[in-house]
């Protein structure tokens, strides 16, 4: 087959990540929950006919990395060619079953036909208030099963030919504690699916099916022909890592760097468990896609041929490989502990390469009760923003969100406090010492959100709150991550992983995340940065003077 004009194959991929940007924007405008429209807890994508990521996306890293692997899960479990026509619209959330996360974070994706022929499929993913499931807001440590945790939908067609299936709709608000949110959520991803549909559609009149599919081949042979040349400027070799979790259990992995191929094997760790923290597999590969994408080509294209040369190795029944019926509502914090072991490994051995650990949690905040001024339910679902690690000539950025999410924001205080019953009285830099270094790790944040009304509740799914992000060539580690319930009595608790915690009117949740690891010894830091850390309230004068040797 002829390889296009690369100003040709150019202007189609731009086209195609033009496209996904636009559905995102599409379907943050419509959606009803501020995790959606504020925190942009979504991603959206585009693959290829036979579910191969096209384009990058708009997003979280981790979201856009789930989307090719449910359409093709789609594609299996719908075979005969009269099962997917024009005008379908498919709905998955089922980590078993294709959809990778939790059962929260829904999928929706739509083939695209053009003369008749299927040549691509829009698709986007988000995460939903309230999925059903034994507590509110669907997420429980307390979870043995994922028939614990609510509704699984396993490539589930939702839209047949442009029309409705009501007997599905009418499951989905059933299923859930907050129907209005849902819909509304529901009908912004559908919108956004049809929008990118109907500009794939108008990009393949514009130049033709046949050359709108070749130029998407021809790119990912591009995006695998960047991979291949990131490897061959690795020195090869074999390298482990065992890591302490914060529960006392070891993880292992295992690198090998070849010419033409870089193998991760996560075979030796410890069997599921009978908590909600399993991953699966599919899971297990999006955390290694991103730490690959880190090492080789950060700043270059990512479409499916970039993975090409990645090999995951995997053991069935174990907690990176869940089998049914695990729970995996808590997957989250051992899909970023997958990331963060095999990141941690690589930057021992290429530390000009890799920064030193950050807070690596994706330390989801759930807070829920009846709002004091409606009477409705609400649901805060809040991950949190921490301190990345330093790196060679830098310092760690302050109160970002980890690399899991990528680029996406905090609930602004103002739409937090209207739309839920709580008040937010502090959102500042965590002032607790660590990650020092010759250049110092990035600051977390404390915030407090004051209860308003009694019968409410909290849910809090946060790791590295016992072990501290790791410090890069002398660099000392960062802080841990935990939440503090004070009483209104005085009386303070604190969590890591919990859920249903009650709290009542006048109670704090102190959220606060930690520091990232720092690079490089302490002793060589800059005496102004260090002056300027103590001016910017980074340190105190006594951690300025004990760690850094500098009297002010």
């Amino acid at each position: 087959m002829r390889t296009l004009d690369i100003f040709t194959r150019d202007i189609i991929q731009n086209s195609l990540q033009a496209i996904a940007d636009e559905m995102f924007s599409a379907m943050r405008n419509a959606a009803m929950s501020p995790v959606i429209y504020e925190v942009l807890d979504m991603g959206t994508g585009i693959t290829d006919a036979q579910g191969e990521i096209a384009s990058s996306g708009a997003g979280i890293p981790a979201f856009v990395g789930v989307l090719d692997k449910a359409v093709k899960k789609i594609l299996l479990h719908h075979p005969s060619p009269h099962d997917i026509e024009d005008g379908d619209i498919f709905i998955s959330n089922d980590p078993h079953d294709g959809a990778v996360t939790h059962l929260n974070d829904v999928v929706l994706a739509m083939p695209v036909f053009a003369q008749g022929t299927l040549v691509a499929w829009t698709a986007n993913i988000a995460h939903w208030n309230d999925v059903g499931g034994c507590v509110p807001g669907s997420l429980s440590t307390e979870a043995t099963d994922i028939f614990q945790e609510g509704l699984r939908l396993a490539s589930v067609k939702l839209i047949s030919k442009g029309q409705p299936i009501r007997s599905v709709l009418q499951i989905l608000r059933t299923n859930t504690r907050m129907p209005d949110f849902m819909e509304g959520d529901l009908w912004a991803g559908v919108a956004a699916v049809r929008g990118g549909a109907t500009r794939l559609r108008e990009l393949t009149e514009k130049y033709g099916t046949h050359v709108f599919v070749q130029a998407m081949s021809d790119f990912m042979d591009l995006g695998e022909k960047v991979s291949l040349k990131a490897l061959a400027e690795l020195p090869a070799g074999q390298f482990h890592l065992e890591e302490q979790q914060d529960d006392g259990s070891l993880f292992k992995v295992r690198i090998d760097i070849r010419d033409t191929e870089l193998v991760v094997d996560l075979r030796d760790n410890p069997d599921q468990c009978h908590g909600p923290t399993n991953l699966s597999r599919d899971g297990a590969v999006v955390a290694a896609q991103m730490a690959f994408k880190a090492l080789t080509a950060p700043q270059g294209i990512t479409n499916g041929g970039t993975f090409r040369p990645l090999r995951v190795l995997t053991r069935p029944g174990s907690l990176f490989d869940a089998q049914l019926p695990a729970a995996e509502g808590f997957y989250f914090e051992n899909l970023i502990r997958v990331q963060d072991l095999i990141l941690c490994c690589l930057a021992q051995q290429f530390p000009q390469r890799l920064p030193a650990g950050n807070f690596a949690s994706v330390c989801a905040t759930i807070i829920g009760g009846v709002h004091p001024d409606t009477g409705r339910l609400f649901t805060l679902v809040e991950p949190e923003i921490g301190g990345w690690g330093a790196e060679p000539g830098r310092d760690g950025n302050n109160a970002v969100y980890s690399g899991l999410h990528g680029e996406t924001y905090n609930c602004p205080v103002e739409v937090c406090e209207a739309r839920y019953g709580l008040y937010v009285e502090q959102l500042a830099l965590n002032d607790e010492p660590g990650g020092h270094g010759q250049y110092r790790g990035g600051r977390g944040v404390c915030i407090d959100y004051r209860i308003r009304a009694d019968a409410s509740f909290m849910t809090c799914g946060y790791t590295r709150s016992v072990i501290p992000p790791w410090g890069l060539e002398q660099g000392a580690e960062g802080t841990p991550n935990y939440v503090e319930v004070i009483r209104s009595n005085g009386e303070r608790q604190r969590y890591c992983m919990a859920s249903g915690v009650s709290l009542n009117a006048g109670d704090v949740v102190r959220v606060r995340t930690g520091a990232g690891g720092g690079y490089g010894p302490a002793s060589q830091r800059d005496p102004d940065a260090v002056r300027d850390d103590v001016k910017n309230g980074y340190v105190d004068a006594t951690t300025a003077r004990t760690v850094y040797g500098l009297t002010l």
